[in-house]
């Protein structure tokens, strides 16, 4: 075990509207998992995984209670995960996860972000080959034994684990599986009663390409401008 790449975050633009957004996209991703596996978390891990992440953002009881119900209304908004493939400034690929009521106008609109910033949208399959898609847990570090749940995780899907700092520069320990074992890991995980940030599916970059600051900067500034869509869910890249 060792410590965890993760591509630089764009934490130096300032975000007037950031925790609304992580509420929005908490409350779009309720939806989603209540539209395909019912209002209890119980029994739709989905659910429970969002409602994990919405403890973690502190996002208000009032606020996901009122987005489990409106989701599970007959006039409930229905919304479409597209993802969108290209290339920021200086070649760096770029995934953009959406979770959209309207195709034609988020395409519009990620089209418009990429060629502001110097980028440009791609065409399906030009760009996905170079992530591969994980679950991806953070746990608190606090108190866990390593060595011994790496061993233990294994048997349960665990591929990667290692340390990393949060936005704040908090510790963090982040476990990877593939896609396809991610509901084994989290029963595994919840089962240990283990201290979990977030947990959510995430395409990490198998190569990065390493910028000089002042080009960092500008692929960040995409990056921001994309996160900042009503639309978007999350953006990936391999900026090192």
């Amino acid at each position: 075990m060792g410590r965890i790449f993760e591509t630089r975050k764009a934490t130096m633009f300032a975000r007037w509207n950031k925790m609304a957004k992580v509420f929005t996209r908490i409350s779009k991703d309720i939806a989603i998992a209540v539209k395909a596996g019912g209002p209890n978390p119980d029994s739709n891990a989905a659910l429970r995984r969002a409602m994990q992440n919405a403890r973690a953002a502190n996002m208000p009881k009032d606020k996901v209670e009122g987005a489990i119900k409106r989701a599970s209304g007959h006039e409930a908004e229905s919304y479409d995960v597209v993802l969108y493939e290209g290339y920021g400034p200086h070649g760096i690929a770029v995934l953009v996860e959406t979770a959209t009521n309207n195709v034609v106008r988020t395409v519009a609109n990620v089209r418009m972000h990429f060629n502001k910033h110097g980028g440009s949208l791609g065409t399906t399959g030009s760009v996905a080959f170079q992530f591969k898609r994980m679950g991806v847990f953070r746990l608190n570090p606090e108190g866990v034994d390593q060595e011994a749940l790496e061993l233990d995780l294994i048997d349960h899907g665990l591929e990667e684990m290692g340390e990393s700092t949060g936005e704040k520069g908090e510790k963090q320990l982040v476990i990877r599986c593939a896609f396809n074992d991610f509901g084994h890991l989290q029963a595994a995980i919840e089962a240990r009663g283990l201290t979990v940030l977030s947990a959510d599916s995430e395409y990490v970059a198998q190569n990065h390409l390493e910028l000089p600051e002042e080009q960092a900067n500008e692929v960040l500034k995409l990056v921001d401008s994309l996160e900042q869509d009503e639309d978007v869910q999350r953006v990936f890249y391999n900026l090192g």
